[in-house]
């Protein structure tokens, strides 16, 4: 069986790391159109930097929990079967074992130089001084991660992915982003299965075939145990 499964903020939320859309989450403190788009970052990359710092600076301090390993588990025994793709910027799908996650909207722990167009893994402070290692110019460094408005990356082989799958799980997303959000209709239309599994409704849940409402860390496990115990 061919499994697509993705995850959204709510999978990490267990481990500490807050989400977006929530009533506390970081979308309904502070503007995202200042802190996510390039237009932001130009107009004001000092607010964008200090945003992301902080950001890289708590996934620093957290773990990942059972549905991180879980998922881990699952590639383990699927291998080439399964496509975990992921919405989050955090590095907890890898610390959790995953090997081949794709990060569709870029990662906390990559920088991109804009002058040199190099991307490279990154875990310090960036800041308008800082120098890129590859081309040595200043002032061009930015987060490798996709902003409203940018292209997600890894599209084609997500695609590919959901036009091939017998099951599409998405599992702690807010189903309110696209074009993830478009994911589990793409599924479909190839015929595959459709499971929910997140804490609460999204506004996708009625595209689905079933759902299953609950922690992520209770629903992955259970779905991996499902899944392997029918190999």
């Amino acid at each position: 069986m061919k499994i697509v499964v993705l995850t959204g903020a709510g999978i990490s939320a267990e481990s500490g790391l807050s989400t977006f859309r929530d009533p506390d989450g970081e979308w309904m403190q502070t503007d995202p159109m200042k802190l996510a788009t390039p237009e932001g970052f130009a107009a004001d990359p000092v607010l964008v930097h200090n945003f992301y710092n902080a950001r890289r600076a708590q996934l620093r301090e957290v773990e990942p929990n059972a549905a991180h390993f879980a998922l881990a588990r699952l590639e383990r025994a699927l291998g080439d079967d399964l496509t975990l793709v992921t919405q989050n910027v955090d590095d907890l799908h890898e610390r959790g074992g995953s090997r081949h996650a794709v990060h569709m909207h870029g990662e906390l722990r990559r920088a991109w130089c804009r002058a040199c167009d190099t991307r490279m893994a990154w875990d310090e402070d960036l800041t308008l001084a800082t120098t890129c290692p590859a081309c040595g110019e200043a002032g061009h460094m930015r987060p490798d991660i996709v902003w409203f408005g940018e292209m997600p990356y890894r599209m084609d082989e997500i695609l590919h992915a959901l036009e091939r799958c017998d099951m599409f799980v998405a599992a702690g997303t807010s189903g309110a982003v696209y074009p993830a959000a478009g994911f589990v209709e793409l599924a479909a239309d190839a015929g595959a299965e459709t499971l929910e599994l997140n804490l609460q409704r999204s506004e996708t849940t009625q595209l689905f075939d079933d759902h299953r409402h609950a922690p992520a860390t209770e629903n992955l496990p259970a779905f991996v145990d499902e899944v392997i115990g029918k190999a």
